[in-house]
């Protein structure tokens, strides 16, 4: 091969590769000068901080479910988990018990039900899939027998300042989502257990060969899952200032759709947070832009689930086509 030759297809993958990464970014961007230019209101702090706050859960959640996927699982009982782990934390508040306690006890419960969902995936040979369904039922027929259809609400005002106060202006959501997404995306990419999630997602056999505990990373993974979705619980409960058996229901999908749309590969062994932030903000913008232009909610769905697909195709087709490493 001339040197002109390896210069064009040294070129061609370092375009293609930076259409990959960076694609999502300017996705990002476009979505936000378009919805200022069809709606004024858009681009305002008011609106912003509000889209920030509505995404402070979903990114939360999704945080979980990509350590998951990047293991080439999937945790189908996130908002199983988020549900449960709300009703404990309104039963818990209402029973008297200081909050403090409560969010132990809460986080405690989501990362149990986490372990016993990598457990099962590790040690007893589940599939992901059946595994963490079995487990979302479980838990949602908990949810419903704890409260028996009821709804708890009205919550102390120290317990809400973690879904609705503010610290110098800034949502106490989003603070709590930054800090935790900081937190997660150090583990991932300064950590051995953040090097084990994409060794056993890129080639289980060879992380198993070159001495990584597959078990124990998988076991963690769904741990801090559940973790994750105990902390998404938390805040949305303060937020709301309710709990109800179905809360966390809405999550499972927009978690998943998050993470694809960031960029994380359903097979595995790529992807990252940088990604799955972008991906729930996309998400929510354009829930935020069609509430705005007073589009009908049957069309939000239909637009929603449009952008996911088309979002699944465009990475798939950059995969496929860039160059082969020489």
């Amino acid at each position: 091969m001339s040197n002109i030759t390896l210069a064009k297809a040294t070129t061609g993958r370092l375009d293609l590769r930076f259409l990959y990464s960076g694609s999502r970014l300017i996705v990002l961007g476009l979505l936000c000068v378009g919805m200022t230019i069809l709606s004024p209101v858009f681009f305002t702090p008011t609106n912003l901080l509000n889209v920030m706050t509505v995404a402070s859960v979903l990114i939360l959640l999704a945080i979980g479910q990509t350590t998951v996927i990047l293991t080439a699982g999937i945790d189908l009982s996130i908002g199983a988990v988020v549900s449960i782990c709300g009703v404990l934390t309104g039963i818990m508040l209402r029973a008297g018990i200081p909050f403090p306690i409560v969010i132990v006890a809460v986080l405690a419960l989501g990362s149990f039900l986490g372990f016993l969902n990598g457990w099962m995936v590790a040690v007893v040979r589940l599939p992901a899939f059946v595994a963490t369904y079995g487990m979302m039922w479980v838990a949602s027929g908990f949810a419903l027998v704890l409260l028996n259809g009821l709804v708890i609400s009205a919550f102390d005002p120290t317990f809400r300042f973690l879904g609705v106060g503010n610290v110098f202006g800034i949502p106490t959501p989003i603070i709590v989502m930054l800090v935790f997404w900081s937190l997660a995306n150090t583990l991932l990419r300064r950590t051995t257990f953040g090097r084990s999630l994409y060794a056993v997602g890129a080639n289980p056999e060879a992380a198993r060969m070159s001495g990584i505990k597959k078990d124990q990373t998988l076991i963690l993974a769904y741990l801090f899952s559940g973790f994750m979705a105990a902390v998404g619980a938390v805040v949305l409960v303060a937020r709301v200032n309710a709990s109800e058996p179905n809360m966390g229901d809405a999550y499972l999908l927009p978690s998943v759709a998050a993470v694809v749309i960031g960029g994380t590969s359903l097979f595995g062994g790529q992807g990252g947070l940088a990604g799955t932030l972008i991906g729930a903000l996309i998400m929510t913008i354009v829930q935020n832009g069609m509430v705005l232009l007073g589009i009908k909610s049957e069309w939000q769905t239909f637009v929603l689930g449009a952008l996911i697909v088309v979002a699944v195709l465009l990475d798939q087709w950059v995969r496929k086509s860039l160059p082969e490493e020489t």
